[in-house]
């Protein structure tokens, strides 16, 4: 790829009789993108010159050869000469060489480990854009660091455990056969939590046998079990739709009920 901050040392070295090696170190990226790709600091040859910054810039841009195939133009900001690169030529050399085989590779992380925990939906509930934005970004997080020769290893921690599963199985209890759980169990299951959550607003009876049911749940009650296995699978079928969707796998995948 070609060094533009050397060809533009280059092109001062040549009116200035200074060292290009040196004036390639004072060359910088300027913060604002307005002022181009790279900003030569003329201060630095003030003294030396025994001229204003402004003054030498002025002369420098005067004097310099600018390949048009390589820099598009040439500015003097007060004490900087500001050079903008030919961006057709930037994309191709960028091009080329991200084409090449392993572009970007190397064993920077190599003997060290990364975890990278991403993803994490609860059972039972819709899969929202926030856990489509961690899913992506871990996802991405995960190549990279693996790309760079950690040890990385990639969970899934799922939300499968709390009250709300008791109240989740007391409505099931209650109006489990009026709902299609087999057809589209997410939305199904959200349809009886929020029907349970409105009956234990307004009955406290209620919410008392939800907290008995987590209990029960905790106390590895059978029937409790199995309605809370049903859910966590019903769940996890509908998730990896998305995930096969977005090529997106775990090394492990952990659930909370199980810390």
């Amino acid at each position: 790829m070609i060094n533009f901050k050397q060809e533009i040392a280059n092109q001062i070295a040549k009116v200035t009789n200074l060292k290009q090696e040196e004036l390639e170190t004072y060359i910088e990226t300027p913060k604002d993108v307005r002022n181009g790709d790279y900003a030569f600091p003329c201060f630095r040859l003030a003294k030396e010159l025994k001229k204003s910054p402004a003054q030498i810039a002025i002369e420098i841009k005067e004097k310099i050869e600018i390949d048009s195939k390589i820099l598009e133009k040439v500015e003097v900001v007060g004490g900087y000469l500001n050079f903008t690169v030919n961006k057709m030529l930037l994309t191709q050399e960028v091009l080329k060489e991200i084409e090449q085989e392993d572009y970007g590779k190397s064993n920077i992380g190599e003997g060290q480990t990364i975890l990278v925990e991403y993803s994490s939906p609860n059972i039972a509930k819709p899969f929202h854009i926030g856990h489509l934005r961690t899913t992506v970004i871990g996802a991405a997080l995960y190549n990279i660091y693996k790309y760079l020769g950690y040890n990385t290893i990639g969970i899934n921690h799922l939300g499968d455990y709390g009250t709300q599963f008791g109240k989740l199985i007391e409505g099931y209890k209650r109006w489990g056969n009026e709902y299609d759980l087999e057809k589209q169990p997410i939305e199904e299951l959200m349809k009886i939590y929020v029907r349970i959550n409105e009956l234990c607003k307004e009955d406290e009876e209620v919410l008392e046998k939800c907290r008995e049911n987590f209990k029960l749940l905790e106390q590895k009650d059978a029937y409790c079990l199995e309605i809370w296995e049903k859910f966590k699978d019903l769940s996890l079928k509908e998730f990896q739709k998305i995930y096969d969707l977005l090529g997106i796998q775990f090394d492990e995948v952990i659930r909370r009920s199980f810390l």
